[in-house]
């Protein structure tokens, strides 16, 4: 065991500290001081017993303790600050141990002020990852590792908060900021708003919350993305609000209290936001415009593809509106949404599989470019998850998902032609023509929401159990792993470790395809042939220079998060490892700056792009921190997670919140029954020959008159087909109001049925004359 010196402490000088102290007085309660870089009694005993305190971020739940954390005390503990204080903190310690384990061995530990700290660079943050490391077996190892992940998020908020505080964007390396609206969106601060909570940063998220509320306004004269701005945006606001209102311990506010002024805040935000994002919706088909307008609420199309959008980007707003729907009690967000699948859906793709592009206007889709990865790929995301957003309420939605899966299956899955990796590769031309084998890294979210498919949320134990399981379930699981296997390859096919956008693969000619019989790929341990292994595999991969970049992407690790809280298979949490360690290796900058992107990450040293991207803290530093979390820390069956790594609850159906549609008529393979391929249009088009057939052969007539026959004679007057016209005539007449005046009534003379010659009339009021009877009477 060995006592560990902080590596950083806070400065008292900082500008922040006025802030801070005027927050802490207001709060009217003490905090811990948990800043990762400083350090607390907490992280005094972490050093003592090898490492931080690992679990002491983390509160408790509303409803239940964290078996890994304890209460807090309520007494706050003093910083130690100065080196020569460290035999008094020592003795300290030791007389405070008999009312720690009274307490328990975790304490609840939040942050504190951010400040001008003695940050680390990147040579220091992989010295400080690597030496003694061993198998993360026990948990206490992974809290050790999520604290790690909890410093990489402070000192990538702090290095923007100290150089680019309320822009948009981020620079690090240059240490700029700058703008995608006048005013700006908030667009980092709100996208990890839950990020903060989930670690616990109370003060930093005070400072969110005051920027919030004194200077974000969505009533902008500026044109946005509407699926990034909900995704990112809306979406934001909706977890920050369902954390704050559901889990309260976590990083604790009392300006969003119960009956303070800000304790609608996030909601507030959220419906504003969202009623500026309807325009979009405005459109001849109500597939959403690419774009809207903030202020005047106008969609605009988009000015590329052909005026399209993307299937993706209108296909993947549906959890967000939904559950803003639920919260307000307003049916408008759910209807707008939910039309926008039924639209597609209509389309009847051939096996569930869409092409990239729909035309706003006209509901109908641009070309046959159909793949997984950017552009299509967060609608199959959706499927899935409205289905568990509602309870599994909404049925319809696994069937979608369903159909679509063995559309990937039977279309796209092809395998790499000498280690065997599965990939989910792309249709350029149509289903028809050849296969590209190229996978985005964007596509890696897939084998995650497969394994989520498969098991409901539920741990693989628990699922298996279920009389819903059955062989297709193991399937899905057996193409969740192998997918997996394949995008942990791309990380390892990297000079860096860390995945090139895109990746293309050597396969087979023919293809293999899933249906010619799946292939076992290899089994690879030695992933870097450091011990004497076979490195053949890396071939197996294509890395082209104009796709070595890397941005910082969540999908991969988001699937590690996934797997490993479903088959409880600690390989996913050493391959995350592995992946962060990279991370930090690589992309950290010098000074404490923050983290970027890279223009070529299989370079030694990478090229670096000097951005950092908003979801590096909403979604990839998230899913690292839960992946290496205790399980029960947001359980999977009781969430869902948008696409841009934001939680939302599982809820039920309301009465004026259900499903407004249903498929048209499927074969036992989902696809759409050619006789029923547009049954309105069909029965629309009968009824406008038969109406065309009738006029040839009626005329108008007063009934009590003349009748027409049908070879145009007409009836003498005692001839008795007209006293049968007029009879009829009067009982029709008799089933309106007696005032009503029903001019428009046909005279139909037909063949008389049961095999005579005899002429039968029968009569019927036109359609307009019903009409003006039934406008009468009312």
């Amino acid at each position: 065991m060995s006592f560990a010196l902080p590596r950083n402490v806070p400065s008292f000088e900082s500008s922040q500290r006025t802030l801070e102290n005027t927050y802490w007085t207001a709060s009217g309660r003490t905090h811990q001081n948990g800043h990762t870089n400083g350090t607390t009694l907490g992280n005094t005993l972490g050093g003592i017993f090898e490492g931080k305190q690992a679990g002491a971020a983390l509160p408790m739940y509303k409803d239940k303790p964290y078996s890994y954390g304890g209460s807090s005390g309520g007494q706050s503990r003093k910083s130690l600050l100065r080196p020569r204080r460290l035999w008094l903190s020592l003795i300290l310690v030791l007389a405070g141990l008999a009312w720690f384990f009274e307490v328990g061995p975790f304490a609840t530990v939040e942050d504190a002020a951010p400040s001008k700290t003695k940050v680390k660079g990147a040579d220091e943050w992989w010295s400080s990852l690597r030496p003694g490391r061993r198998k993360g077996k026990d948990e206490k190892l992974w809290l050790e590792r999520r604290e790690e992940v909890k410093e990489a998020f402070i000192q990538s908020w702090d290095g923007y908060s100290q150089n680019a505080w309320g822009y948009d964007e981020y620079h690090p390396v240059s240490k700029q900021g700058s703008q995608m609206a006048t005013s700006g969106l908030g667009w980092i601060i709100v996208d990890a708003l839950d990020t903060l909570m989930i670690m616990n940063l109370t003060s930093r998220l005070s400072h969110a919350r005051e920027w919030m509320s004194t200077t974000l306004n969505y009533d902008q004269d500026t044109e946005v993305n509407t699926f990034e701005t909900t995704i990112r945006m809306l979406g934001g606001l909706l977890s920050a609000h369902y954390l704050s209102t559901t889990y309260p311990d976590m990083a604790p506010l009392t300006d969003d209290d119960f009956g303070t002024p800000g304790e609608d805040l996030y909601l507030e935000k959220a419906a504003d936001l969202a009623d500026r994002l309807l325009g979009a919706f405005d459109t001849n088909s109500g597939v959403p415009a690419s774009s809207v307008n903030l202020k005047t609420l106008d969609g605009i199309v988009s000015k590329d593809d052909g005026g399209a959008s993307s299937t993706a980007e209108a296909a993947s707003l549906q959890l967000e509106f939904k559950y803003l729907a639920m919260l307000m009690g307003e049916a408008t967000y759910w209807t707008k949404a939910e039309k926008v699948i039924q639209i597609i859906d209509d389309n009847g793709m051939e096996d569930g599989l869409l092409p990239i592009f729909i035309y706003a206007d006209r509901g109908v889709f641009r070309g046959n470019n159909i793949r997984l990865g950017s552009r299509g790929d967060s609608y199959y995301e959706y499927l899935i998850k409205q289905y568990l957003q509602t309870s599994k309420q909404e049925s319809l939605y696994l069937d979608m998902w369903n159909q679509a899966l063995r559309g990937v299956r039977k279309h796209l899955i092809t395998y790499s032609e000498d280690a065997h990796f599965t990939i989910l590769a792309e249709r350029p031309t149509g289903l028809d023509d050849e296969i590209s084998p190229k996978m985005d890294h964007l596509v890696c979210f897939m084998p995650g929401t497969i394994a989520l498919g498969a098991t409901e949320g539920l741990p693989l134990a628990e699922a298996r159990k279920l009389k819903t399981w059955g062989k297709q379930q193991e399937e899905d699981m057996d193409l969740a792993r192998e997918l997996t296997k394949t995008c942990w390859g791309m990380y390892k096919a990297m000079a860096t470790g860390l995945a090139p956008e895109i990746a293309h693969f050597n396969i087979a000619t023919p293809p293999h395809m899933y249906d010619d019989g799946k292939l076992e790929s290899w089994e690879i341990e030695d992933w870097d042939g450091s011990a004497g292994g076979n490195m053949s595999w890396i071939h197996d991969f294509i890395i082209k220079h104009q796709d070595a970049h890397n941005l910082q992407r969540p999908e991969t690790v988001e699937s590690l998060f996934y797997m490993w809280r479903i088959t409880g298979d600690s390989m996913y949490r050493e391959w995350g490892w592995e992946m962060f360690q990279a991370f930090v290796k690589h992309t950290s900058v010098e000074g404490g700056a923050g983290f970027t992107s890279l223009n070529n990450a299989n370079t030694i040293p990478p090229q670096v792009k000097d951005n950092m991207e908003s979801f590096w803290l909403a979604e990839t530093l998230k899913y690292f921190y839960l992946l290496f979390s205790p399980n029960d820390l947001l359980p999977l069956d009781k969430i869902v997670i948008n696409t841009e790594a934001h939680i939302f609850p599982r809820f039920k159906l309301q009465k004026n919140l259900k499903t407004g549609w249903a498929r048209k008529p499927r074969d036992e393979d989902g696809n759409m029954i050619p006789d029923a391929v547009d049954e309105q249009k069909v029965i629309k088009e009968q009824k406008a020959r038969d109406e065309k057939k009738a006029a040839k052969e009626t005329k108008k007539v007063d009934p009590k008159k003349s009748a027409i026959d049908k070879s145009g004679d007409v009836p003498k007057k005692n001839d008795p087909t007209l006293k049968a016209v007029t009879l009829a005539a009067d009982e029709e007449l008799a089933t309106y109001p007696p005032d009503a005046k029903v001019k428009n009534v046909e005279v139909v003379a037909t063949k008389g049925k049961g095999g005579n010659d005899d002429e039968e009339v029968v009569m019927r009021a036109t359609e307009k004359g019903k009409k003006e009877a039934k406008s009468y009477s009312s």
